[in-house]
């Protein structure tokens, strides 16, 4: 019998639902089970659509769910520090089945916190980080890349006349620096395309659009709307850490071409970037380059299969 992986119990910017597709074409028998799915990622193979009220309807629900999950499953991978039944109770269970456990944390759920708020990691048998730049926070964990399916994505590198166009998306306006970015291109006469609100699968046709994507300016790293926006061959600016990237280069054999920016760069690095069709299209194809070789998914699959064999 092949193996059984359950990934849960979100789908945190369709990390999941990417993994267990990729898993599912080496022969995995991968599923996706969800507490409840979200209007921009409804992906999932079941949506257990937990009640609201009380917690004990809701733990009831999540106990059923384990039971019936817990005889064909090898190995429970877990999301965003969450886990199918409270951890007090899922770890001695698993213990007890002789069944295998991740965790693997995103970013934004590891962010921050002290060591001793994030000690229940090593309840489960592994734990992935999705960046160098999150070792910072969980130094021992395996680093898995976050992965995109790039057989559904053609490079449209960016135009060379005409008005320029730069996308941004805003998950958290604050957090991502929205408001400098806005600034920016008002002052730079560009248009600007501000992404919220919408289900992912819009994302993609306005990254094709776009000639210029700006990331984010405070958490020194980038997510998977930078590396879509790669995908589609664009050039990238964002505020990154140095050492982070360092690491990733040494690790894929690859340099980070997103170009660094700050709140109080931005302007001048956009001028500059608006200023140079050669610019913007070296970066793009550097982009999409560097997305095939650490961030395709097929090849994050395997990173994750490896670790599994070794539980």
């Amino acid at each position: 019998m092949g193996l059984r992986v359950v990934h849960c119990p979100v789908n945190f910017a369709g990390i999941g639902w990417t993994n267990v597709q990729a898993l599912r074409r080496k022969g995995v028998d991968a599923r996706l089970v969800v507490f409840n799915t979200r209007p921009e990622h409804p992906e999932a193979d079941e949506n257990l659509r937990l009640p609201s009220g009380p917690a004990w309807r809701r733990q009831a629900a999540q106990f059923r769910t384990l039971a019936r999950l817990l005889p064909t499953t090898d190995v429970f991978h877990f999301y965003f520090g969450l886990t199918l039944v409270p951890k007090r109770a899922q770890f001695p269970i698993l213990k007890a089945a002789r069944r295998k456990s991740v965790f693997h944390f995103v970013g934004s759920d590891i962010r921050g916190k002290s060591p001793e708020e994030l000690a229940y990691g090593r309840l489960a048998d592994a734990q992935i980080i999705g960046s160098y730049d999150a070792v910072r926070w969980i130094p021992e964990a395996d680093v898995v890349p976050p992965g995109v399916d790039l057989s559904t994505i053609d490079p449209v590198p960016p135009r060379t006349v005409g008005p320029l166009r730069v996308a941004h998306a805003a998950l958290s306006r604050r957090r991502k620096g929205t408001e400098l970015v806005v600034a920016a291109c008002g002052e730079l006469g560009l248009e600007l395309d501000v992404i919220e609100n919408v289900r992912h699968d819009e994302v993609g046709p306005r990254l094709a659009e776009a000639d210029i994507v700006v990331d984010q300016l405070n958490s020194g790293w980038y997510g998977l709307f930078a590396i879509e926006a790669m995908a589609y061959g664009k050039p990238v600016a964002g505020y990154i850490h140095e050492q982070a990237a360092a690491r990733t280069a040494e690790a894929f054999g690859v340099d980070l071409p997103i170009v660094r920016t700050t709140k109080e760069s931005l302007t001048e690095d956009l001028r500059a970037l608006a200023a140079s069709d050669d610019e913007r299209l070296a970066r793009g194809a550097a982009g999409r380059a560097y997305v095939e070789r650490v961030h395709d998914a097929d090849t994050m699959a395997d990173r994750l299969l490896a670790i599994y064999s070794q539980l």
